[in-house]
């Protein structure tokens, strides 16, 4: 992982400031600057990336996508971040549990992220509303944990496939003519992960819902069609169509 030169963090991530009063917003905008660190596509050790005694608030994702995988023996859980995301990967779950669990981190597309140190956390307090949406940003990530733990209680597979997938819409997703397309190269393996299932089951699955002209997968990503407000009925847990 290599550093490079600061940026200015309401410039590349102005959602930060929207609460701001107009007269801090230049203010924050020259003050609140990062450093940045790249990392390229692959295996990350994430944990020993830099020193987390001196990044005491954590690592903004400001481009690229990531996978973080929890493993507990043969079963794992993948989680997909990416922009505006925030990162404090020393904060192992190990740590925290007496189960034997393992983090991995891999890059799907090359990362850039701002390192939120101590320095920066000096200057940010001055400006409250952008605390706030930092840890809105933290609240953010839960409610997308909590959203999958429901998706994952579905019995049929291809409910939690699409219900998953539309859920990495709502953040990532790009309206085209033909559907709605999250644009992730995620892996049959990587979409077991996210569900909760076993690849061979997920391929099947997949086929499935491509013959049923649910969801595609294109060259830019997964290609969803339909509504996700009536996917799944909520006593048979069927799909439905619309009324």
């Amino acid at each position: 992982m290599a550093a490079h030169d600061l940026v200015r963090l309401l410039d590349l991530d102005p959602e930060l400031g929207d609460r701001l009063a107009p007269e801090d917003q230049q203010r924050a905008l020259h003050q609140l600057v990062a450093e940045t660190l790249r990392v390229p596509t692959g295996r990350w050790d994430a944990a020993g990336a830099i020193d987390p005694a001196g990044t005491p608030l954590g690592l903004l994702i400001l481009d690229g996508l990531l996978l973080r995988d929890l493993d507990l023996g043969r079963r794992a859980s993948t989680e997909v971040l990416g922009f505006g995301d925030i990162l404090r990967p020393w904060d192992t779950d190990a740590a925290a549990s007496e189960l034997p669990l393992v983090a991995r981190w891999t890059v799907l597309e090359p990362l850039r992220l701002a390192v939120l140190d101590e320095r920066f956390l000096h200057l940010v307090v001055r400006f409250p509303p952008v605390v706030d949406a930092l840890f809105a940003r933290t609240a953010r990530r839960h409610r997308g944990l909590a959203v999958r733990l429901v998706v994952n209680q579905l019995v049929r597979l291809e409910d939690r496939l699409l219900l998953a997938l539309w859920a990495l819409a709502e953040r990532w997703g790009r309206v085209t003519p033909d559907g709605v397309l999250v644009p992730m190269g995620l892996t049959h393996s990587a979409l077991a992960r996210l569900v909760g299932a076993r690849r061979p089951s997920v391929t099947s699955a997949l086929g499935d819902l491509s013959r049923d002209h649910l969801l595609e997968r294109t060259e830019d990503g997964w290609l969803l069609r339909g509504d996700p407000a009536h996917l799944v009925d909520p006593v048979t847990e069927r799909l439905l169509s619309p009324a």
